[in-house]
């Protein structure tokens, strides 16, 4: 799919003038760094993006004087077809990405830094932090998502203030359960447990002081995460958390009534007011003491390494993307919190879209270092066989002795 062409004419013209300008650099002129000659720019979107990114992108058509392919592809596909195309020199200019898959990018050599400057700072923190890689930034964030606590407020009108406020909550209301989040029986959910994980104050890797990883300071294992698996063990017991209600299964009793709490994300809130659900989003209550931070991942997009027109790129997505309507349309279209704090404050005036954005603002980028991959097969393992009642402290650093293992193979 193409969008609104210049003309041949405005295209010759800056070439033309770029040709000139980089002559006068060659012969001893000005020194002053000229944007290069450039004629396209291939961007790769999903469907939902491409809708919101149409007029965008005919404006700097017409300012720029140039042609942008703007190519649909299949969300589920995008990330191994940028993989594949961009050693060959095939691939897109630009494409549509998770944070999370910043570090195999960085790692193969796939993207190249943003350069944001003073616009950095008007980007919510946990998103540039996630697209921040050895101290540069590799990627234009656009929106952020997060799990949080959604309660029928019909059934309990206030928020816990805690776990086991919840849980009392939950009893007191009467219903077939006090709380639900989806988990499967092999595997359980790392990712909506994590909360409760760091409400112990437990994390996965040790961060440096920008918020990135360490991935060679494996912290899951030390004292806080044991004694949240001892915490977890003791859900188990007690029914609290429940191997037996799957994501489906939890969702489902959610919208029957059956449970006044659900972790859960923005992905279940439409099916929840159409069951006429009178809806509220909550911090996530903390199990241990401290703040139930869950992971955020962020949305964005990545400037290829091998595109010969870098310099148009950075400037498309700093100063088109980059802007308040533009993330305010890509949050009507996805609609997740935008990434632009300007965007994000209008946004907020929805009370849904609020909740998850707090939240997701004292939460932690999922890590997208390389070595999170050695962690997702043992950590769920280990979560769903304490819940059924091994020995937690064995079990768990057990797991952390697997995971470093991987890591060090």
């Amino acid at each position: 799919m193409k969008v609104n062409k210049k003309g041949a004419i405005g295209l010759a013209a800056l070439v033309a003038g770029s040709m000139l300008a980089l002559a006068g650099c060659a012969g001893g002129g000005s020194s002053t760094p000229t944007e290069p000659a450039a004629g396209e720019l291939t961007v790769w979107v999903d469907s939902d993006r491409a809708k919101a990114l149409k007029d965008v992108l005919a404006d700097f058509e017409d300012e720029k004087g140039i042609t942008v392919n703007l190519v649909i592809k299949d969300n589920s596909k995008i990330r191994d077809d940028f993989t594949a195309a961009v050693p060959t020199g095939k691939g897109p200019d630009i494409t549509i990405g998770a944070h999370d898959w910043l570090g195999s990018f960085v790692q193969d050599g796939l993207v190249q830094p943003v350069e944001l400057g003073d616009k950095a700072s008007e980007f919510q923190d946990v998103a540039i932090s996630a697209f921040t890689h050895d101290g540069k930034v590799y990627g234009l964030p656009y929106a952020t998502e997060n799990i949080a606590l959604m309660r029928n407020a019909d059934l309990v009108p206030e928020a816990p203030t805690s776990f086991d406020d919840m849980i009392a909550k939950g009893t007191a209301a009467g219903t077939k359960y006090p709380f639900v989040v989806g988990l499967d029986p092999a595997n359980a959910d790392p990712y909506h447990l994590y909360p409760f994980q760091t409400s112990f104050g437990n994390s996965v890797f040790a961060q440096n002081a920008d918020g990135t990883y360490d991935g060679s300071q494996l912290t899951i294992g030390d004292e806080s995460g044991q004694a949240f698996a001892t915490w977890l063990g003791a859900q188990g017991a007690a029914g609290t958390i429940n191997l037996n209600l799957t994501q489906d299964l939890s969702k489902e009793a959610f919208n029957a009534g059956e449970s006044p709490f659900i972790l859960t994300g923005p992905w279940n809130v439409a099916d929840a007011q159409a069951k006429g659900i009178n809806i509220a989003i909550d911090p996530i209550p903390s199990a241990g003491g401290q703040t139930a931070a869950p992971f955020v991942g962020v949305q964005g997009f990545y400037v290829s390494a091998k595109t010969e027109n870098a310099l148009l790129a950075n400037e498309f997505l700093v100063n088109y993307i980059a802007t308040e309507p533009v993330q305010t349309a890509l949050y009507e279209v996805g609609n997740r919190p935008p990434a632009l704090t300007a965007a994000y404050e209008k946004a907020a005036s929805n009370p849904i879209t609020k909740g998850f954005g707090d939240i997701g603002a004292s939460g932690y980028p999922m890590p997208s270092i390389p070595e999170m991959g050695s962690v997702w097969e043992f950590w769920g393992v280990a979560q769903a066989n304490i819940i059924k009642g091994a020995d937690p402290v064995s079990t768990w650093t057990k797991m952390a002795d697997d995971i470093q293992a991987k890591i060090g193979g």
